[in-house]
């Protein structure tokens, strides 16, 4: 596999995926507050609205990523991916494959993997060129209310057999998200908990801030002692 080395594509932090939703206006205020709040990628996800909108939304947070100077991946879509300019695209299971979106994105590009709760598919996406694999559903998720459940011992498995970061997803919030980084996640995904919440900046800062005191525990500078 080619490594990728480019430093604005690091998969790592807060990981804003977009909800449905028609309004684009509200969409981009909703993204710029969780961009304002630290969120470190974000990916367009829309399974509701047809190809017009889907472009016009696609275009207009590419714009705001360039903005922020952060990485824009566009969920199930390379083609999409690739007409506006993103900097990848997420595959689920049946959204093509690694080598048909990397020879139309690119060697350059990000290309994620959805592998749910299976290590041998991570592996498989891995040896195939995939930049990074997600698992989950980690918790009960609003989003996907039937999606496979996946636990934090796949992510310690995880860390130890795979050269490429991981992102955990499904019902993620910072309520329950700092035993996901500890077990070995790079990036945590998001959806409802972020763009629904009362306070969207907020709670982006408060899921950022989990990744900073997992690196300040690494690095030794926390007396940690469990109550």
């Amino acid at each position: 596999m080619t490594k990728r080395t480019n430093p604005a594509y690091a998969i790592e932090g807060v990981y804003a995926v977009t909800p449905d939703c028609i309004d684009t206006t509200d969409l981009l205020r909703r993204a710029r507050l969780a961009l304002t709040g630290g969120v470190r990628i974000l990916q367009y996800r829309n399974k509701s609205s047809g190809a017009p909108q889907r472009l016009e939304q696609a275009r207009a947070l590419r714009k705001l990523t360039h903005e922020f100077g952060i990485p824009f991946i566009v969920n199930d879509d390379a083609r999409l991916a690739a007409q506006v300019g993103a900097d990848g695209v997420h595959l689920g299971e049946k959204d093509g494959n690694i080598d048909a979106a990397r020879t139309l994105l690119g060697k350059d590009k990000i290309i994620g993997v959805s592998c749910y709760n299976r290590l041998p598919l991570a592996r498989s996406a891995a040896d195939s060129g995939a930049d990074y694999v997600a698992f989950g559903a980690f918790f009960p998720s609003t989003t996907k209310p039937n999606a496979v459940m996946a636990d934090a011992a796949l992510l310690l498995r995880a860390r130890v057999e795979l050269a490429v970061p991981l992102v955990a997803i499904g019902g993620i919030s910072p309520q329950n998200a700092a035993s996901l980084i500890s077990s070995g996640a790079h990036a945590l995904a998001t959806i409802s908990a972020l763009f629904d919440a009362d306070d969207i900046v907020a709670t982006a800062q408060e899921l950022n801030n989990l990744f900073c005191v997992a690196r300040s525990l690494r690095a030794g500078s926390i007396d940690y002692r469990p109550t």
